[in-house]
């Protein structure tokens, strides 16, 4: 399955990870660049999924629309699904900076669309 990883200049700079899942890029929101390294773990907000063909868009989403800026490729590759549940997905990344696994961990107390995001050891 694939994943990309858009660098999106919106209202505020963030990246927008988005794993292939049931035909279609379930999409996450990280305010701070994903981390390369473990321990660090990052806020992700989850977001409406995309098409597939999203994947590849690389340009700028004009003002006055949802998203609006420039969107620009910051990784891309392929992934395997280690494990998956309601509240938890442990991925294997194999992209040109994500490599190795990581994992999306639902907060328990937080906003409702809340996760983190972080590379396993």
């Amino acid at each position: 399955m694939i994943f990309v990883v858009h660098e999106h200049h919106a209202s505020h700079l963030h990246w927008d990870l988005r794993i292939e899942e049931n035909g279609m890029l379930t999409s996450f929101a990280l305010p701070k660049e994903p981390p390369l390294e473990s321990g660090k773990k990052n806020l992700s907000i989850k977001v409406e999924d995309h098409p597939l063909a999203y994947a590849n868009f690389e340009g700028v989403i004009p003002e006055g629309r949802y998203g609006a800026g420039e969107v620009k490729i910051w990784d891309k590759g392929e992934y395997t699904l280690v494990k998956k549940d309601k509240k938890k997905y442990v991925l294997d990344f194999k992209g040109h900076k994500l490599k190795g696994k990581y994992t999306l961990l639902k907060f328990d107390k937080a906003g409702a669309e809340d996760w983190l995001f972080f590379k396993n050891h």
